[in-house]
This record gives structure tokens, C-alpha cells and sequence, in this order.
């Protein structure tokens, strides 16, 4: 009998013609800008297209994400998206179709809850590179059956809000949920975090519910779900993190922390810490990043990875530079480089294969601009971003233009407007609220040295990106 991803995928697509007659005489480009303008009116963003427009008419797209629902009915008060020609969003996903009969515990087993779009609560990209990459993110949440089993309902044919009292747990559940992180860890290195954030929640959801109601034969399987569950809460709380939602950060790494404490895993406590560190140092809260990167620290004394502890002091550095004592610093980037220079070893956690000679240059950037050392800041900011994998794009473009806002700030607004050029090149794959706040502060810095060669092309080519038609 076919899954009901399959009969899905097999459904002959039906042309939306209310939708085509909604555009009227407009070209599909020209409709695809009305819609990016009605987002702004309204504080969303949409990467909509002429390509986009034409998946609507084909009847390809059979429910918009929230996204785009809530663009449509702005731009057309007082219809429904059934109005607009779509499927009601129930009954896509399939909620609506079980009867009396058919639901859980009637007799006969719940059809998987198969969501349209598992990951359509946040920013839309069609497109793209990430449109593509979120397929892939969205198959592997939703194919049951392999290590990839669907982390959004983990193949157990029923949501998180409908979790039986109890529920066994095995290997399949337990890889989807470490299969997760590595695929939350993969898009973010690549495309950033803001259009990850809100569709990485759902199997974080699911994964704690299946802590909440899960059995278990054995206890390392009890131990990887907790280790898998709490790597989720850090990965979900970074992407919060790096787009900019500080509250919603804090919160998941807490999760995380107290996932830690109640399995007794030092790995995940001192991760948790590490992130809730780097969290403490950019909201300002610099006292409190210096005191859990220590405890941190502690918890990795336990683990046995040098690079752990390397990345622990880097943390710590950070927070004394914040502070404004170089002498603290110093002495946390001295114990880093004993630390890094111990090399990679066995227990290093799989979450720290970001973290090689660009990172370590890059947080020591970091801790030199707080100091107001700008120039030193760039002498390592220039050698991440020349060490940088190119593959990893988001720290690529990280590190670039944290190479602009030292330049600019050193008194190289020449050399500070080309770094921002490279990261302009690398923005329409990466969506970081970071990056974009660093490249518009540096802007600013700028704008009083327009004559300079090439910051006026800069400035206007940052102004056109962060204003798109």
C-alpha cells in the first residue's frame, strides 16, 4: 500500500486559476514584486519570483507557507486562502481527513502525520540554493524507514501533541534525531540561520516529547536521545542565536543545559555552556559569559578534547574583553593556543568540526575589537578569512565582514569597502541577521568616507541589497 507522502507526490497537480486571475494583466516578474513589496508593508520577507508566481498558477504549491499566507491576505483583505485558490491547510497535512474510524486507537493505526511543509513557519526562499537544500532537509524529516526516519513526526504516525502515554524507543528514533542536527549543522554552515530557525522547531518538539513519553529497552539508547535531544535544543537555540532572537536563544539553551544535568553528560553541559557563553558576550551581558564559559570549562574536564577546552577559553576571553580587561583576556587566549596546539584528539564532540585555525583566529579578532585594537583585530580577522574552507559559506561571509568592520574602524575605509563587496557576493546564500547587522554597522562607519576609492560603490551596492526592488 503506498505511504501517503507517495499518493502525495503522485496527485496530479490542478492549476490554481483563481490565483491566475487574482495577477490579472501583470507579467508573473512584476506580480512576484508587488508581493515582495506587500511584505515589507507588513514586516515579513519573501524571496518571491516570477518562478515562484508560475509554481502558484501550475498548482504545484497547494498551501503557501505562513509567510506567504499572511502576504496574500494582506494583499487581498477579506479573502481565505481558499479564495486564493489553495487547499485548505488542514486538509493538506491531513488532519482533516481522518475519521472517527481511522483515529489512533480505533482499531486500526494512524496514517503518519505527513505536514505539507514541516518547515513553513519561517522565511521563504524559492529559488535558491537553500530552496533546494531545505528539500532535502524537509525529505529527510519526512522518510520513515532509514536513519533518515522523519524527525517531525519521527515515523511514529502521530504529532508531539498527540504523544501516547508511553512509546518504545529505538534505533530508528533515536538516528532521526541525531540526523537532525547534523542536517540543522549542515544548512546553517552553508546558508545561515534565519530561514532555519523557525522550521528546525518542530523536531525539537517532537524529540523532547519523545523523552516525555518514551520507554526504553536499554540505557544507552535512553542516553543517545538525551544527548541527540539536548544537541537539537543547542543547534535550534544557535540558529534563535544567530538571527538575532536572543530570548528564544537563551531558553533552548537552557533546555539543553538542564538535558545535561539530568543525564549526567558532561559533553552536552559543557556545550550548552559554551553557547550560553558566546550568547552572555553579544547581548552585553559580559560578567555572566566569563562565569559559564568557567563552568563550562569544568564540565570538559571530563571529556578529554584540548579543542573543547581551547574553545572554553576562547569564550571566556571574550567576556574579559567585554569587560574591558586585557590582562583577563590575554590570559584566556594564552590558555586557548596551549590548548589548540594539543591538536584534534579521539573525544572531540562531532558539533566542534567548525572549530579549526579561521575559528580561532576569528574569536581572537573578536576579543581585540571590544579591546578597541582594531588593527591587530584585522591582522586576524584577514587570516580567518583567508583560512576559511570555502564550503563553509556562512563563516566565510562571517568572517569577511568582521575583516570590513575592523578595516573601516582602523582607518582603511579602501580595504574595509572591498571585504564588504565579498561579503555582498556571498549574501544571496546566506541569511544571517549577524552578518547583516555587522556589514550595516560597517556602512555607517563609512558613509564619512565615501571619497575614499570604492566605499561610495560599496555604500550604494550595500544600500540596493538591503532594500531590494
Amino acid at each position: 500500500m503506498a505511504s501517503s507522502s507517495q499518493a502525495s507526490r503522485a496527485r496530479p497537480a490542478h492549476p490554481n486559476l483563481a490565483f491566475r486571475r487574482l495577477r490579472g494583466s501583470r507579467s508573473p516578474g512584476e506580480f512576484a514584486t508587488a508581493v515582495r513589496r506587500a511584505a515589507r508593508e507588513i514586516g515579513e520577507h519573501v524571496s518571491c519570483d516570477a518562478r515562484y508566481i508560475g509554481r502558484v498558477e501550475a498548482g504545484e504549491i497547494r498551501c503557501p507557507n505562513y509567510a506567504y499566507e499572511r502576504v496574500f491576505l494582506h494583499m487581498f483583505p477579506g479573502l481565505t486562502l481558499t479564495d486564493l485558490g489553495f487547499t485548505a491547510r488542514e486538509n493538506v497535512r491531513g488532519r482533516g481527513r481522518l475519521t472517527a474510524a481511522g483515529a489512533p486507537g480505533a482499531g486500526r493505526p494512524a496514517p503518519p502525520f505527513q505536514p505539507c511543509c514541516p518547515f513553513d513557519g519561517g522565511r521563504s526562499s524559492s529559488d535558491s540554493d537553500i530552496d533546494e537544500e531545505s528539500d532535502v532537509l524537509r525529505r529527510a524529516f519526512m522518510t520513515s524507514g532509514s536513519a533518515t526516519v522523519a524527525v517531525a513526526s519521527l515515523g511514529l504516525g502521530f504529532t508531539s501533541g498527540s504523544m501516547p502515554a508511553q512509546r518504545r524507543v529505538g534505533e530508528a528514533e533515536v538516528a532521526a534525531v541525531e540526523e537532525a542536527v547534523r542536517r540543522i549543522r549542515l544548512l546553517d554552515d552553508r546558508h545561515g540561520a534565519d530561514g532555519l530557525y523557525r522550521q528546525a522547531a518542530q523536531p525539537l518538539r517532537a524529540a523532547y516529547a519523545l523523552l516525555d513519553a518514551g520507554t526504553w529497552s536499554r540505557r544507552s539508547t535512553a542516553d543517545r536521545l538525551h544527548a541527540g535531544a539536548g544537541e537539537l535544543a543547542v543547534s535550534v537555540g544557535w540558529l534563535a542565536h544567530d538571527s538575532g532572537r536572543f530570548d528564544d536563544a537563551r531558553s533552548h539553551y537552557a533546555e539543553a543545559l538542564a538535558t545535561a544535568r539530568v543525564a549526567g553528560d558532561p559533553a552536552l553541559e559543557a556545550h550548552a555552556f559554551c553557547n550560553t557563553s558566546f550568547l552572555a558576550r553579544d547581548a552585553g551581558r559580559y560578567r555572566e559569559a566569563v562565569r559559564t564559559a568557567q563552568a563550562g570549562r569544568r564540565a570538559a574536564r571530563q571529556v578529554g578534547s584540548p579543542r573543547l577546552l581551547s574553545l572554553l577559553a576562547l569564550r571566556e576571553a571574550g567576556g574579559w574583553a567585554g569587560l574591558g580587561d586585557r590582562t583577563g583576556c590575554e590570559q584566556s587566549l594564552a590558555r586557548a593556543h596551549t590548548y589548540f596546539e594539543q591538536g584534534p584528539a579521539p573525544d572531540d564532540p562531532e558539533w566542534m568540526s567548525f572549530f579549526a585555525e579561521p575559528e580561532l583566529q576569528a574569536l581572537q579578532a573578536q576579543c581585540w575589537a571590544a579591546l578597541g585594537d582594531f588593527a591587530r583585530a584585522a591582522r586576524h580577522a584577514r587570516r580567518a578569512a583567508m583560512l576559511q574552507d570555502h564550503r563553509f559559506t556562512r563563516n566565510l561571509a562571517l568572517y569577511r565582514a568582521e575583516l570590513a568592520a575592523d578595516l573601516a574602524r582602523a582607518g582603511a575605509p579602501d580595504e574595509a569597502a572591498a571585504a564588504g563587496e565579498q561579503v555582498l557576493q556571498l549574501l544571496g546564500d546566506v541569511r544571517s541577521s549577524r552578518i547583516r547587522t555587522i556589514l550595516a554597522d560597517t556602512a555607517r562607519v563609512l558613509v564619512p568616507h565615501r571619497r575614499a576609492e570604492g566605499v561610495a560603490a560599496f555604500l550604494d551596492h550595500h544600500a540596493a541589497a538591503s532594500h531590494p526592488a
